[in-house]
């Protein structure tokens, strides 16, 4: 009796072992991958952030010197305000615009595979085109698109991107146009999945319009839209290429953002080891920023 008990241990472990070793297999390759990739220049990164750098090359370790050279910087703290007004606007513009639409489209009966092709369809130009194509539309003089029709009516030509005062604005709505049929695909999808029986419980309830995006559509959609709020801060914050591309940061840094200023940082001054120390900077704030995103994943999920 106890020779079984035993045999049968020794088969569980060793059945154990094998479902073990298999999955180590599959999943060793990923780790190598997110070790070397990611988490190794991440380390890196941080680690070299700490020192006083020649090119790549740590030279001396100066502890939280750099940290205080960007902190104290003149214009960091009006860069952050920048960035922190990119995410302001994204969320003013890009967030409510999409998820508006695909509630107007949800309620269509027809076109709707025509309206979700053409909002889409900016989607699939490449990025870089996109911001050339805003640029020349937002051009100064009688080049730009939005200046040539306001001289068709009767207007003076506006500095668009040169006005500090919309720049940033200007540029969101650049991004929110790219962005806009993927967004607006993802809110229809979760549209699509709340049962129409509970529209026409509704309807039998005597519930119009409003009534149904009250008691049936905000309640199932409220975890998709804060979900979607979340990621699209920590996207936003991230942003470089655009204002890169469009304004270079001007005008006199009314579109710099931290992204934009740790690129300068390292290419354009040659200061590599200020450069890391506000990536540093952005890799702790986007961390509180994740750590939020998936507890309230976690949360609507279950």
């Amino acid at each position: 009796m106890k020779q079984r008990k035993k045999y049968s241990l020794q088969k569980r472990r060793l059945s154990l072992g094998g479902k073990d070793i298999s999955g180590w297999i599959l999943v060793i390759p990923t780790i190598l991958l997110f070790l070397f990739i990611v988490w190794r220049p991440i380390y890196i990164g941080m680690k070299y952030s700490f020192y006083s750098l020649k090119g790549f090359t740590p030279v001396e370790f100066v502890g939280l010197e750099n940290f205080k050279d960007v902190l104290t910087d003149t214009n960091f703290m009006q860069t952050l305000k920048n960035t922190l007004l990119y995410v302001f606007w994204s969320l003013i513009v890009g967030l409510p615009l999409p998820f508006i639409c695909a509630v107007i489209v949800n309620e269509l009966w027809v076109g709707r595979t025509i309206f979700k092709t053409l909002s889409y369809l900016p989607c699939v130009i490449p990025a870089m085109a996109v911001y050339l194509i805003w640029k020349m539309i937002y051009l100064e003089g009688d080049g730009g698109l939005l200046n040539m029709l306001l001289y068709y009516l009767g207007q003076e030509p506006v500095k668009w991107l040169a006005n500090k005062n919309i720049v940033i604005l200007l540029i969101i709505i650049t991004m929110s146009w790219s962005g806009f049929g993927s967004t607006m695909i993802m809110y229809l999808a979760s549209l699509q999945g709340i049962n129409r029986e509970l529209y026409e419980a509704a309807r039998i309830d005597g519930a119009g319009f409003w009534g149904r995006i009250r008691y049936v559509l905000f309640p199932h959609m409220r975890g998709i839209v804060l979900l979607m709020a979340i990621r699209q801060i920590i996207s936003v914050f991230q942003i470089t290429e655009q204002p890169m591309t469009m304004t270079g940061g001007g005008p006199n840094g009314a579109s710099m953002s931290l992204g934009l200023q740790m690129y300068n940082y390292a290419f354009k001054f040659g200061q590599t080891d200020r450069s890391l120390a506000v990536g540093v900077i952005m890799f702790v704030i986007l961390i509180g920023l994740t750590v939020v995103y998936f507890k309230l994943e976690k949360k609507y999920s279950d």
